[in-house]
């Protein structure tokens, strides 16, 4: 019984903290969104040039 009681109120604990962030919770504004997908698209070129450079080193190293 006391396990029952104990999960409900994590239950409810959870939940609670759930309906804060909800509630704090906005749209972002253009600009916002604009400098969130220019930084994510500077992280994606960033690990694609990495990725591409050690690939260029594997293959010349596993030439010689």
């Amino acid at each position: 019984m006391a396990i029952v009681k104990d999960s409900l109120l994590k239950l409810k604990s959870f939940s609670m903290q759930c309906s804060r962030v909800w509630h704090v919770l906005r749209k972002p504004t253009m600009k916002e969104f604009q400098a969130t997908s220019k930084i994510s698209a500077v992280g994606a070129l960033i690990l694609g040039v990495l990725g591409f450079a050690i690939s260029v080193i594997v293959k010349f190293v596993w030439v010689f």
